[in-house]
Protein backbone atom coordinates (compact mmCIF):
# COMPACT_ATOMS: atom_id res chain seq x y z
CA UNK A 1 0.00 0.00 0.00
CA UNK A 2 1.26 3.42 -0.92
CA UNK A 3 0.10 5.56 2.06
CA UNK A 4 1.02 8.94 0.49
CA UNK A 5 -1.90 8.00 -2.26
CA UNK A 6 0.80 10.02 -4.24
CA UNK A 7 2.38 6.85 -6.19
CA UNK A 8 5.57 8.80 -5.10
CA UNK A 9 8.10 6.54 -3.02
CA UNK A 10 6.62 6.61 0.13
CA UNK A 11 10.58 6.61 2.01
CA UNK A 12 11.25 9.92 0.08
CA UNK A 13 7.87 10.83 1.20
CA UNK A 14 8.43 10.57 4.78
CA UNK A 15 12.03 12.08 4.35
CA UNK A 16 10.64 14.93 3.46
CA UNK A 17 7.97 15.63 6.05
CA UNK A 18 11.14 15.08 8.39
CA UNK A 19 13.11 17.90 6.75
CA UNK A 20 9.94 20.25 7.01
CA UNK A 21 8.85 19.34 10.11
CA UNK A 22 12.41 20.50 11.49
CA UNK A 23 11.07 23.70 12.79
CA UNK A 24 9.12 22.01 14.92
CA UNK A 25 12.21 19.79 16.11
CA UNK A 26 13.99 22.72 16.88
CA UNK A 27 11.28 24.38 18.72
CA UNK A 28 10.54 21.07 20.89
CA UNK A 29 14.05 19.21 21.26
CA UNK A 30 16.22 21.71 20.62
CA UNK A 31 16.42 22.89 24.09
CA UNK A 32 17.28 18.72 25.10
CA UNK A 33 19.93 18.70 22.70
CA UNK A 34 21.58 21.93 24.11
CA UNK A 35 21.30 20.10 27.76
CA UNK A 36 22.86 17.04 26.74
CA UNK A 37 26.00 19.22 24.60
CA UNK A 38 26.65 20.78 27.99
CA UNK A 39 25.98 17.67 29.85
CA UNK A 40 29.35 17.12 28.86
CA UNK A 41 32.39 17.58 30.73
CA UNK A 42 33.98 20.07 29.51
CA UNK A 43 37.34 18.29 29.47
CA UNK A 44 35.78 16.06 27.08
CA UNK A 45 33.85 18.46 24.51
CA UNK A 46 36.04 18.20 21.31
CA UNK A 47 34.42 18.34 18.36
CA UNK A 48 34.93 15.03 17.23
CA UNK A 49 33.63 13.50 20.56
CA UNK A 50 30.20 15.66 20.69
CA UNK A 51 29.98 15.28 17.10
CA UNK A 52 29.69 11.13 17.91
CA UNK A 53 27.36 11.74 20.91
CA UNK A 54 25.10 13.67 19.28
CA UNK A 55 24.90 11.18 16.12
CA UNK A 56 24.24 8.70 18.75
CA UNK A 57 22.05 10.62 20.83
CA UNK A 58 20.26 10.56 17.14
CA UNK A 59 20.92 7.15 16.52
CA UNK A 60 19.22 5.60 19.70
CA UNK A 61 16.46 8.38 18.56
CA UNK A 62 15.79 7.11 15.08
CA UNK A 63 16.15 3.28 16.43
CA UNK A 64 13.02 3.86 18.63
CA UNK A 65 10.46 5.91 16.08
CA UNK A 66 11.46 2.59 13.84
CA UNK A 67 10.58 0.24 16.92
CA UNK A 68 6.79 2.35 17.18
CA UNK A 69 6.47 2.27 13.64
CA UNK A 70 6.72 -1.51 13.35
CA UNK A 71 4.54 -2.29 15.86
CA UNK A 72 1.56 0.44 14.87
CA UNK A 73 1.69 -0.92 11.56
CA UNK A 74 1.65 -4.39 13.16
CA UNK A 75 -1.46 -3.11 15.00
CA UNK A 76 -2.97 -1.64 11.39
CA UNK A 77 -3.01 -5.25 10.73
CA UNK A 78 -5.21 -6.21 12.44
CA UNK A 79 -7.79 -3.50 11.44
CA UNK A 80 -7.24 -3.44 7.67
CA UNK A 81 -8.74 -6.46 7.42
CA UNK A 82 -11.39 -5.31 4.84
CA UNK A 83 -10.99 -2.71 1.57
CA UNK A 84 -13.18 -0.33 3.86
CA UNK A 85 -11.29 -0.55 7.01
CA UNK A 86 -7.63 0.44 4.93
CA UNK A 87 -9.89 3.13 3.29
CA UNK A 88 -10.50 4.60 7.13
CA UNK A 89 -6.95 3.68 7.98
CA UNK A 90 -5.52 6.11 4.97
CA UNK A 91 -8.60 8.65 6.02
CA UNK A 92 -7.18 8.78 9.64
CA UNK A 93 -3.91 8.93 8.46
CA UNK A 94 -4.48 12.26 5.84
CA UNK A 95 -5.96 14.02 8.72
CA UNK A 96 -3.21 13.21 10.80
CA UNK A 97 -0.78 15.06 8.37
CA UNK A 98 -3.65 17.88 8.31
CA UNK A 99 -3.06 18.27 12.19
CA UNK A 100 0.36 18.08 11.76
CA UNK A 101 0.66 21.05 9.35
CA UNK A 102 -1.40 22.72 11.52
CA UNK A 103 0.75 22.27 14.38
CA UNK A 104 4.52 23.34 12.57
CA UNK A 105 2.64 26.32 11.60
CA UNK A 106 1.81 27.15 15.13
CA UNK A 107 -2.08 27.89 13.22
CA UNK A 108 -3.91 25.10 15.80
CA UNK A 109 -2.06 23.30 18.38
CA UNK A 110 -4.57 20.39 18.60
CA UNK A 111 -2.02 17.99 18.41
CA UNK A 112 -1.19 18.89 22.27
CA UNK A 113 -4.46 17.16 22.99
CA UNK A 114 -2.74 14.05 21.22
CA UNK A 115 1.01 14.30 22.98
CA UNK A 116 -0.74 14.30 26.52
CA UNK A 117 -1.89 10.29 25.53
CA UNK A 118 2.23 9.45 25.78
CA UNK A 119 2.91 11.05 28.85
CA UNK A 120 1.97 8.62 31.32
CA UNK A 121 4.28 6.24 29.23
CA UNK A 122 7.16 8.89 29.80
CA UNK A 123 6.83 9.55 33.16
CA UNK A 124 8.24 6.40 33.64
CA UNK A 125 10.92 6.36 30.79
CA UNK A 126 12.25 9.86 32.08
CA UNK A 127 13.62 8.70 35.68
CA UNK A 128 15.86 5.66 33.18
CA UNK A 129 17.20 8.75 31.35
CA UNK A 130 18.52 10.75 33.82
CA UNK A 131 20.56 8.18 35.36
CA UNK A 132 22.45 7.91 32.10
CA UNK A 133 23.76 11.38 32.16
CA UNK A 134 26.21 12.98 31.78
CA UNK A 135 26.96 10.80 29.01
CA UNK A 136 30.43 10.86 28.28
CA UNK A 137 30.07 7.43 25.91
CA UNK A 138 28.61 6.40 22.73
CA UNK A 139 26.74 3.40 24.33
CA UNK A 140 24.94 5.78 26.62
CA UNK A 141 24.22 8.05 23.90
CA UNK A 142 22.83 5.53 22.09
CA UNK A 143 20.98 3.96 24.96
CA UNK A 144 19.47 8.24 26.20
CA UNK A 145 18.45 8.53 22.62
CA UNK A 146 16.43 5.36 22.47
CA UNK A 147 14.72 7.04 25.31
CA UNK A 148 14.11 10.10 24.01
CA UNK A 149 12.93 8.73 21.02
CA UNK A 150 10.04 7.77 23.31
CA UNK A 151 9.56 11.88 24.45
CA UNK A 152 5.68 12.69 23.50
CA UNK A 153 5.35 14.61 20.18
CA UNK A 154 2.10 15.50 17.78
CA UNK A 155 4.68 15.37 14.72
CA UNK A 156 6.00 11.75 15.80
CA UNK A 157 2.58 10.62 16.55
CA UNK A 158 1.09 11.74 13.20
CA UNK A 159 4.10 9.96 11.38
CA UNK A 160 2.63 6.74 13.23
CA UNK A 161 -0.35 7.49 12.39
CA UNK A 162 0.76 7.06 8.84
CA UNK A 163 2.49 4.13 9.39
CA UNK A 164 -0.39 2.39 10.80
CA UNK A 165 -2.02 2.77 7.35
CA UNK A 166 0.54 0.88 5.80
CA UNK A 167 -0.18 -2.45 7.95
CA UNK A 168 3.11 -3.32 6.97
CA UNK A 169 5.46 -3.75 10.25
CA UNK A 170 8.24 -3.50 7.78
CA UNK A 171 6.99 -0.74 5.61
CA UNK A 172 6.09 0.89 9.20
CA UNK A 173 9.50 1.10 10.46
CA UNK A 174 11.39 1.73 7.43
CA UNK A 175 8.80 5.06 7.07
CA UNK A 176 9.67 5.82 10.51
CA UNK A 177 13.34 5.52 9.85
CA UNK A 178 13.29 7.84 6.86
CA UNK A 179 11.05 10.71 8.55
CA UNK A 180 14.11 10.59 11.92
CA UNK A 181 16.55 10.66 9.38
CA UNK A 182 14.98 13.92 7.72
CA UNK A 183 14.74 15.47 11.09
CA UNK A 184 18.20 14.75 11.80
CA UNK A 185 19.68 17.55 10.30
CA UNK A 186 17.82 20.25 12.24
CA UNK A 187 18.72 18.67 15.15
CA UNK A 188 22.38 18.59 14.52
CA UNK A 189 22.26 22.08 13.80
CA UNK A 190 20.74 22.43 17.36
CA UNK A 191 23.53 20.34 19.11
CA UNK A 192 26.24 22.34 17.47
CA UNK A 193 24.55 25.77 18.44
CA UNK A 194 24.23 26.82 14.26
CA UNK A 195 22.09 29.78 15.72
CA UNK A 196 21.89 31.62 12.45
CA UNK A 197 20.27 28.73 10.78
CA UNK A 198 18.04 27.85 14.00
CA UNK A 199 16.28 30.86 13.05
CA UNK A 200 15.74 30.39 9.35
CA UNK A 201 14.20 26.93 10.10
CA UNK A 202 11.75 28.58 12.76
CA UNK A 203 11.04 31.41 10.90
CA UNK A 204 6.89 31.85 10.36
CA UNK A 205 7.87 31.73 6.45
CA UNK A 206 9.54 29.16 7.10
CA UNK A 207 6.91 26.83 9.03
CA UNK A 208 4.28 28.40 6.50
CA UNK A 209 5.92 27.00 3.51
CA UNK A 210 6.41 23.74 5.86
CA UNK A 211 2.59 23.19 6.42
CA UNK A 212 1.43 24.19 3.51
CA UNK A 213 3.06 21.75 1.54
CA UNK A 214 2.42 19.05 4.09
CA UNK A 215 -1.05 19.87 3.66
CA UNK A 216 -0.97 19.49 -0.11
CA UNK A 217 0.01 16.01 0.32
CA UNK A 218 -2.72 15.11 2.53
CA UNK A 219 -5.08 16.59 0.50
CA UNK A 220 -4.01 14.80 -2.44
CA UNK A 221 -4.05 12.09 -0.59
CA UNK A 222 -7.77 12.47 0.70
CA UNK A 223 -8.59 13.12 -3.08
CA UNK A 224 -7.35 9.70 -4.40
CA UNK A 225 -9.54 8.31 -1.58
CA UNK A 226 -12.83 9.37 -3.25
CA UNK A 227 -14.21 6.77 -5.40
CA UNK A 228 -13.28 8.82 -9.36
CA UNK A 229 -9.59 8.59 -7.49
CA UNK A 230 -10.07 5.22 -6.84
CA UNK A 231 -10.96 4.15 -10.25
CA UNK A 232 -8.05 5.95 -11.60
CA UNK A 233 -5.15 3.58 -9.78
Amino acid sequence: MDPTGLGLPPLLAAFVFGLLGGAHCIGMCGGIMSALTFAVPPSMRSPARLSGLLLGYNLGRIASYMIAGALVAALGTVFALTPTTRVILQLFAAVMLILMALYIANWWKGLLKVEALGRHLWRHLEPIGKRLMPVVSLPQAIGLGAIWGWLPCGLVYSMLAWSLATADPLTGAALMGAFGLGTLPSLLVTGFAARQLGTLIRHPATRTFAALTIIAFAVWQLVTLLPHGASGH
